[in-house]
């Protein structure tokens, strides 16, 4: 056996058995680096100049303001802003408000681009009004966590940035625009699903609709919704990078939540950048130890594997595209978010243009594949929020999933296979 097999063995071997241990993800990813590299004979200060190569990176300076808008938005009062928005809009529908959890959501994840915040801030108001209305808790947690998928699609998310960076040139702007219609997509899908199984347990309509208190709404939600439109107007406008948007955003997010909305004090401004420190250290320490990873595979020509192993299964472009939506619906039930991101893209995304699809289009697919990966055992960290959150038992919210699984499915094919769902405002746009 030669050392480059001997190393691929090593490298990936000793990272999916210390996964399967449940080491944490940074420790499993550096750790089998390092054994790759002293298995190939090069020194541990490779280590540290792929890490320091890894977040020096102008780009992903986007990626702490993003990440510190989402938690003042979401913790400056705009929750309940943005559900009374969705309740004017669909709560008259029958099972009104799963739908209105549906499009809050879809709101929502367009300010804090997280799956995680949305089912934690929009859950704990939703699941106990739910319930109290006669909804079952386990079928309201379910629509809560499916739903909360929509933020990683809608921009701005932090995590198309990741992507962004990890594919090489793709522009930052045409995926937030690519997201929305994907996003609305999963919206409609999930509430065709709330709605056969709403009529079928005759769950109940909401108040009749008003336009009037649509436009009041409206006009008391503009302020956040008006975030959303400094970033994306701005990026794809060309007024901005989306570093200095995701800057100007911050600004804009503290001083709507701080004097406008008055959701926050200064004590709580400073809670939220703690928090926002957490979270960024840990996504930094994952980007220069998946910078490393990454690099291993480059040398070792490990897409280029994957890619022979793949057309030799088949040729056909349909059943490879099905191939790698399997591949990363398994690593999401594994793996985390970002590190799949940072991991698969530079082996996936030559296989994934080699059939035709654009990398805008696989960073929507890919995204999505991650997101439903977040609602699955072991690893899946919204559906333990859920849980959380509810009170419920994981076993519980896993089946009353099921059917919101299939929804998700059906969305996520449609998505790979009709490219112009995610092509189309990229396209017109220029």
């Amino acid at each position: 056996m030669d050392t480059n097999t001997l190393a691929v063995i090593v490298l990936l071997g000793s990272f999916f058995l210390m996964i399967f241990l449940r080491f944490p993800i940074a420790y499993a990813v550096a750790l089998s680096s390092v054994l790759c590299l002293k298995v190939q004979g090069l020194p541990l200060s490779t280590l540290c100049q792929f890490m320091v190569k890894g977040i020096s990176s102008f780009s992903l300076m986007a990626v702490p303001f993003f990440i510190t808008m989402g938690v003042l938005m979401g913790t400056g009062g705009i929750s309940e802003k943005l559900i009374a928005l969705a309740d004017a809009c669909v709560g008259w529908m029958t099972g009104g408000m799963a739908m209105v959890n549906i499009v809050a959501s879809y709101f929502f994840g367009g300010i804090s681009g997280s799956a995680s915040a949305d089912t934690a801030s929009l859950g704990s108001i939703l699941i106990p009004m739910m319930a109290d209305q006669g909804y079952d808790k386990d079928f309201s947690t379910a629509v809560t966590i499916t739903s909360s998928c929509e933020g990683l699609l809608v921009p701005p998310s932090h995590n198309m940035v990741i992507y962004a960076m990890s594919a090489g040139g793709v522009s930052v702007g045409a995926l937030f625009l690519a997201g929305y219609i994907p996003g609305a997509l999963l919206a409609v899908s999930l509430m065709i699903g709330s709605y056969i199984i709403s009529k079928k347990r005759k769950y109940p309509k909401g108040d009749k609709f008003s336009i009037k208190v649509l436009l009041k709404q409206l006009s008391v939600s503009i302020w956040a919704l008006a975030a959303i439109i400094i970033v994306v107007v701005g990026v794809v406008g060309g007024v901005f990078t989306a570093t200095e948007s995701a800057a100007i955003a911050v600004v804009y997010s503290l001083i709507v939540s701080v004097f406008i909305y008055k959701g926050l004090n200064w004590k709580g401004v400073w809670r939220a950048f703690d928090e926002c420190v957490n979270t960024l250290s840990i996504v930094m320490i994952l980007i220069a130890t998946s910078a490393v990873f990454g690099n291993c595979l480059t040398r070792l020509h490990v897409p280029d594997l994957a890619a022979k192993a793949l057309i030799g299964v088949s040729d056909n472009p349909y059943v490879i595209a099905i191939l790698l939506d399997l591949i990363l619906l398994l690593l999401g039930c594994i793996m985390d978010m970002a590190p799949i991101i940072l991991i698969a893209t530079p082996i996936l995304l030559p296989i994934a243009t080699s059939i035709g699809i654009s990398p805008i289009q696989f960073g929507i697919i890919m995204i999505l594949n991650c997101g439903i990966g977040l609602l699955t055992p072991p690893v899946g960290a919204v559906l333990f929020i859920g849980s959380a959150v509810a009170k419920l038992p994981m076993e519980k919210v896993v089946k009353a999933t099921l059917p919101f699984y299939l929804c998700m499915i059906v969305a996520l094919l449609l998505i790979t296979f009709v490219p112009e769902i995610s092509m189309f405002l990229p396209n017109l746009f220029g």
